[in-house]
């Protein structure tokens, strides 16, 4: 792990262990609704909880790991949303809303990095040879006369997405791949997935939802 001298942290304004303050507040308060800071309310006091949620959010966004908010983690966290991106088009906000919309009905009550790492699903699947070329199509796959998400047999693709799933969506549209390479996940606990278990690699389990690619 590298940090950063301290006097050098400071000078730049930057956010790290011991900063104190409404900044901090409000870094919490965004880490925890992404799902990583797990600490019952915020503080506005940077501790090692504030610090272990930061480095995991870094990791998982392919940032340098090293514990301080810096421009890179700060983008990254306030400035990701499609709404704050230059050049984003319809195609892209539509786009980010058909991945929300598979996002919620898939993996509404998961974690954050869950609902990430459906939407990384998604993404892989159109980028792979194997499936549709985009993300509207890849949501609405049938095989053999049945779909490949259960919501778009149940209609719960068309309920309308959570702040969270947006947010989730957009990661996954710009890129941050939780779960890697996967192509396909399922729930253990109402599905044995077993073809997928049988011919695909492991990756992951997050939350209820077990990744394979």
């Amino acid at each position: 792990m590298l940090l950063l001298p301290a006097g050098n942290a400071l000078a730049a304004g930057l956010l790290r262990l011991g900063s104190r303050g409404e900044e901090v507040t409000r870094l919490q308060q965004e880490l925890k609704n992404r799902g990583y800071f797990t600490y019952w309310r915020t503080t506005g006091y940077f501790g090692t909880i504030t610090q272990d949620a930061v480095i995991r959010f870094q990791r998982d966004h392919g940032l340098l790991v090293d514990g301080i908010v810096g421009p890179q983690t700060r983008s990254a966290l306030y400035g990701g949303s499609a709404s704050n991106r230059s050049g984003v088009t319809k195609w892209d906000r539509d786009n980010i809303y058909w991945l929300a919309r598979i996002i919620h009905a898939e993996a509404a009550g998961e974690p954050y990095l869950g609902q990430v790492a459906v939407g990384n699903v998604v993404m892989n699947r159109v980028a792979s040879p194997g499936f549709p070329n985009t993300i509207y199509n890849v949501i609405f796959q049938y095989t053999n006369g049945i779909p490949q998400f259960s919501p778009v047999a149940d209609g719960t693709i068309y309920n309308t997405p959570s702040a969270s799933c947006m947010k989730a969506a957009e990661d996954a549209y710009w890129g941050s791949k939780p779960v890697g390479g996967a192509l396909f996940f399922f729930n253990p606990k109402k599905s044995s997935g077993s073809w997928i278990v049988r011919n695909r690699q492991y990756v992951t389990t997050i939350g209820n939802h077990a990744f394979y690619k």
